[in-house]
């Protein structure tokens, strides 16, 4: 079994397990210091560039502007991610990505939010440059699905837009919550009919960087348990 200390002890994250399951109108929690300090530096540091006609990035035009996104690998981003390595990124990167689909962080989401997860489904570095936003929305593909995004974005200031807020409608007047560091965090949230969530307007020349990751229950029978946007109806298909 490999070892995964030098990613997190996750201390932090479980000390947020209650504010995630008694947060209305849906669970969802915001978690600083989520990896080790020097791991984190190195995913940071080794985040995949943004290269226009590298045949990996692509440009999301769904309730957004300026938002560019990047899957593992040869994997589509909307389909299930696999678990092959991906050779283009940094040993750290591989590393998490491992991570990811263990075990150990895998009970651990599960102890966390009371969720019935059961793999990682979904995949995606998430790139906003200044104007870039997202509109609130919501996917509602199920409850067994959790949506969590890791932030890898320095010099954020308080007050600043771009951290995915949480709202109680699908309407940006609707925000309860939007995180103001970006640095070694993360938003975590349980997916359903009231899940609204986007990113304000960028103002500031700087680069969000991000990954939102999809868990879901599975079954081998059944498939994914969730439905729409990344449903058991949708191909598994890459690249």
């Amino acid at each position: 079994m490999e070892n995964f200390d030098e990613v997190s002890d996750l201390e932090n994250f479980f000390q947020q397990s209650e504010t995630f399951k008694n947060n209305k109108p849906f669970k969802y929690a915001f978690v600083e210091e989520f990896f080790k300090h020097d791991f984190y530096e190195k995913l940071f540091e080794t985040y995949p560039k943004y290269e226009k006609d590298d045949g990996y990035w692509s440009t999301s035009t769904e309730f957004t502007k300026h938002q560019f996104y990047r899957g593992w690998g040869k994997y589509n981003p909307r389909y299930y991610v696999g678990n092959e390595p991906d050779p283009k990124l940094s040993p750290e990167w591989n590393k998490f990505f491992r991570f990811l689909h263990s075990d150990e962080f895998l009970n651990a989401l599960k102890k966390f939010s009371g969720v019935a997860v059961d793999k990682m489904k979904t995949f995606r570095f998430m790139l906003y440059h200044k104007g870039g936003f997202q509109l609130p929305h919501i996917h509602n593909d199920g409850p067994s699905t959790l949506i969590v995004f890791f932030y890898f974005s320095k010099g954020w200031e308080k007050g600043d837009p771009g951290g995915t807020y949480v709202a109680s409608e699908a309407d940006e007047s609707k925000i309860i919550f939007e995180p103001c560091n970006l640095d070694n965090t993360m938003v975590i949230l349980q997916d359903g009919p009231y899940s609204a969530h986007g990113a304000r307007y960028i103002t500031k020349d700087v680069e969000r960087k991000a990954l939102q990751v999809y868990f879901e229950g599975y079954s081998e029978e059944t498939g994914w348990s969730g439905k729409g946007y990344y449903g058991k109806d949708k191909p598994q298909g890459s690249l």
